[in-house]
C-alpha cells in the first residue's frame, strides 16, 4: 500500500472504533483480525504479522 492508503485504513480503522465503542472494541479488533486472516489465507504469514505487532506496541522495544 502508498502512504495515502495506508493514511485511510488507519482513518477507517479509527472512525469505525469510535463508533463501536470501548465496549466492544476488543471484539471488533478480534473479528476483524480474523477476516483479514482469512483473506491472506497463509496461517504462517498471520502468526508471523501477530508476534510483529506484540513485539511492536512499545516504541521502545
Amino acid at each position: 500500500m502508498i502512504p495515502t492508503d495506508v493514511e485511510r485504513v488507519y482513518d477507517a480503522l479509527a472512525e469505525t472504533l469510535d463508533i463501536v465503542g470501548a465496549e466492544k472494541s476488543e471484539l471488533f479488533l478480534a473479528k476483524l483480525a480474523l477476516l483479514l486472516s482469512n483473506e491472506l489465507d497463509d496461517a504462517e504469514r498471520v502468526l508471523s504479522i501477530i508476534d510483529m505487532a506484540r513485539i511492536n506496541l512499545d516504541a521502545s522495544d
